[in-house]
């Protein structure tokens, strides 16, 4: 790949149109990072505060052929995986990271929207499995999620622990396994390798504004690792990014908030 004086990351998701998940997210993540970054764009929501009316896929050729042109143009140091929406989906973008040999590929295995929507056809689940996981450096499922992934019952941190060992034997590097919808204590997620398991917790915040919060929180994974970070500092740094996110959180229109990427940088003037 072409070198580079800035880090480079590349998002592969859904567009939000609220600005508050999706590529809007994840680029302006990247941006606060310091990490200049690149997108292919999966489907375009028509969504805000209050949820996601619905979406259109855009073709798979034309999602792979995203990857491609920036991979071989601007080069990348790190990519993430949002809104997949479909099996043909899946199957173009990991025919494309696996031919151009994508680096640390951070893997958010979006099932629904917050409100509940659901952004990935039953159909795929299977198709994300075989053939996105295997070339994941980590895969950082909710627990809904980490349900869907493991084929199991997710409540609780020894059914987290169980979980994220299964997914790990799909063949990622990786896995956490995030405890976000736990309902008491901190925010406590799941480090799974084949090393052992660690517990990663922070402060849980008392708000219910936290549109955007994965996206986030894997967008500034990708965006350490793109730094030189390894994935343990890269985890740690992208939990404690996504809780002053959430700390910073935007009251903004009628429904669920979105967090704050930008909460570190200074307004202009």
């Amino acid at each position: 790949m072409p070198g580079a004086e800035i880090p480079r990351a590349l998002t592969i998701a859904g567009s939000d149109s609220g600005g508050g998940a999706g590529i809007q997210a994840d680029l302006k993540t990247f941006q606060a990072l310091g990490v200049w970054g690149t997108s292919a764009v999966t489907a375009v929501t028509v969504q805000n505060t209050k949820g996601v009316e619905g979406y259109e896929e855009l073709p798979p050729r034309v999602v792979g052929d995203q990857v491609r042109a920036v991979v071989i143009d601007i080069g990348v140091d790190a990519a993430k995986t949002g809104m997949l929406a479909s099996r043909p989906i899946i199957e173009a973008v990991a025919e494309a990271l696996s031919d151009l040999r994508v680096p640390n590929l951070v893997v958010d295995p979006v099932f629904m929207s917050k409100h509940g929507h659901p952004l990935l056809a039953e159909d795929a689940v299977e198709a994300l499995r075989t053939s996105i996981l295997p070339l994941a450096t980590l895969v950082t499922p909710n627990l809904p999620e980490a349900a869907g992934l493991a084929g199991m019952p997710v409540h609780e941190l020894t059914e987290m622990e169980a979980a994220g060992r299964a997914i790990l034997e799909l063949g990622p590097s990786a896995v956490l396994v995030k405890g976000g919808h736990l309902e008491a204590g901190e925010a406590t997620d799941l480090l799974v390798t084949a090393r052992g398991v660690q517990e990663i917790s922070a402060e849980r915040i008392d708000t219910p504004h936290t549109h955007g919060t994965g996206c986030v929180l894997s967008a500034a994974i990708t965006s350490h690792l793109a730094r030189g970070a390894d994935l343990k500092e890269a985890v740690l740094q992208g939990k404690s990014f996504v809780t002053a996110a959430i700390r910073g959180h935007l009251e903004i229109g009628q429904g669920i908030g979105p967090v704050d990427p930008s909460w570190g940088l200074e307004p202009a003037g």
